[in-house]
């Protein structure tokens, strides 16, 4: 790291000169190119680099993997050990790709090992550190936006999760079981010009046994084999047990009104019900929102994880192939969900639990909202319209109408989120009055009554449809308590 550290500042402003950032390669990319890139294929790529620029030099090194001119690299790239020579040619050690947070501001960089593209013939190694993605992106829209004194990355890879949370935690403390992916973090952080990590080496919650934090943080290696291989995907741990313990031992480690954020995935076990399985993780005391957002059989779980190390093609796939599905009949298996889990510590006798599917599109970032909806899922239980609080209607919510042209009643009235997580709640007469005209500033007995009076309906039987159905709207945010 010595000769890294002297280089760091004189890399970053190379760097910043060159535009060298993801807003400044899809621009020269463009979206052909960029689409390509995406689903793997650099050919477009490599035509749309081919000018020499420094832009175009630092993107067909360092993201598309290809030698360039050695005299196109400046000298401190090989002298931190980014670049090699050979020959007249300049060969990248390792991937140095920019980050861009979910409001496209430029993050920073992560230096993980070089990809292995499909059907290159070469093996991850097994200390292999893999760089941003789709699921430390999903992950980092998924934490919440606030400001906290303390956060824990657990399982920090190259250090995503850090540069998305270094302006708002004031201490980061980022630990991972892999000795090269600490060494590759500091890299990152460095390059990032993000001082003052703490680093920690260990497995889960050991290098931080003793200690609390305000937010956790994880994309673990959550990947169900047959045996750990790859150290940033597979933990070792017997089916989603590394899962398990993360979310089991969370309470533990974060302080009161704390939060931990992870992805996850879990199997689908015959004859028991997925969502009380998961609902049995949650510790005491924290109110619990885990969401499924894909399933997949065996047979295709076993192939996404055989592509992503490049071993379809190799001669031992069938076998490893024939091990999952081996291992998945034992575990009496029907399938494996992915999706997201958020803890936050309250303390409370009967947290909020609900653990749902949400397979169609929302709102990103989650983090936005993501308070609001666990709010919402700790109130809604506990509301009636005895209850001196008020109430209002979310915002963004629109109502649709159903029925033949013409006719004097729909047939059915839809309550719609535009944003936020999208829910769609099909409801009565009484609550559609309510979303009409509830705004927080008049208590809800005497709407109920005014709904009462204009339908025509005894008061006491307005009341109590509306401490039936309140609730779980609440709960799913079309209302918000005051």
């Amino acid at each position: 790291m010595g000769l890294f550290e002297d280089a760091r500042g004189r890399i970053r402003e190379a760097f910043g000169r060159a535009g060298y950032t993801v807003a400044g390669v899809r621009e020269l990319l463009g979206p052909v190119a960029g689409g390509a890139l995406a689903r793997e294929e650099i050919v477009p790529a490599l035509r749309a680099t081919g000018g020499g620029s420094a832009l175009e030099v630092f993107t067909r090194l360092f993201w598309l993997q290809v030698p360039v001119a050695a005299d196109a690299v400046p000298e401190e790239f090989f002298a931190a050990g980014l670049v090699e020579r050979s020959g007249g040619e300049a060969r990248a050690l390792l991937h140095v790709q920019p980050l861009e947070g979910h409001d496209g501001r430029h993050l920073g960089y992560v230096v993980s090992d070089l990809k292995v593209r499909p059907g290159s013939g070469t093996a991850l190694r097994a200390d292999h550190v893999v760089g941003s993605g789709g699921a430390s992106a999903g992950l980092a829209q998924l934490v919440a936006h606030r400001a906290v004194d303390s956060a824990l990355d657990l399982g920090t890879g190259c250090g995503v999760q850090v540069l998305h949370l270094a302006d708002r935690a004031r201490r980061i403390t980022a630990t991972d079981l892999n000795p090269r992916a600490l060494e590759l973090a500091r890299m990152s952080f460095a390059l990032s010009g993000v001082d003052g990590v703490e680093l920690l080496e260990g497995s889960l919650f050991e290098p931080v046994a003793d200690r609390r934090f305000d937010l956790i943080v994880s994309n673990p290696p959550f990947v169900i084999s047959p045996e750990g291989g790859l150290t940033y995907r597979e933990s070792g741990l017997p089916g989603d047990e590394v899962c398990r313990r993360l979310v089991a031992g969370a309470a533990e480690r974060l302080n009161e009104g704390g939060w931990c954020q992870m992805l996850a995935n879990w199997l689908h076990v015959e004859g028991e019900p997925w969502e009380e399985r998961l609902a049995g993780w949650v510790p005491a005391g924290c109110d619990a929102w885990i969401v499924q957002r894909d399933v997949q059989d065996p047979a295709e779980y076993a192939e996404l994880w055989l592509r992503d190390s490049c071993e379809v093609g190799a001669p031992e796939y069938a076998a490893r192939y024939d091990a999952w599905l081996d291992c998945f009949e034992r575990w009496r298996a029907t399938g494996v969900g992915f999706g997201w889990i958020t803890l936050r510590r309250t303390g409370a006798e009967h947290p909020a639990v609900r653990v749902e599917e949400i397979r169609h599109a929302v709102e990103q970032p989650v983090g936005a909202y993501v308070e609001r909806v666990l709010d919402g899922l700790a109130a809604g239980p506990k509301f009636s319209t005895d209850c001196p609080q008020g109430l209002r209607t979310a915002v963004d919510i629109v109502q649709e109408q159903v029925g033949a042209p013409g006719a004097e009643d729909p047939e059915r009235i839809v309550l719609r989120q535009r944003g936020g997580l999208r829910r769609a709640a099909a409801v009565g007469t009484v609550e559609a009055a309510l979303a009409g005209v509830c705004d927080g500033t008049l208590p809800l007995p005497p709407l109920l009554d005014a709904i009462a009076q204009l339908m025509d309906l005894p008061p006491e039987q307005v009341r109590a449809h509306a401490d039936a159905v309140l609730p779980e709207l609440i709960a799913d945010g079309f209302f918000e308590t005051v």
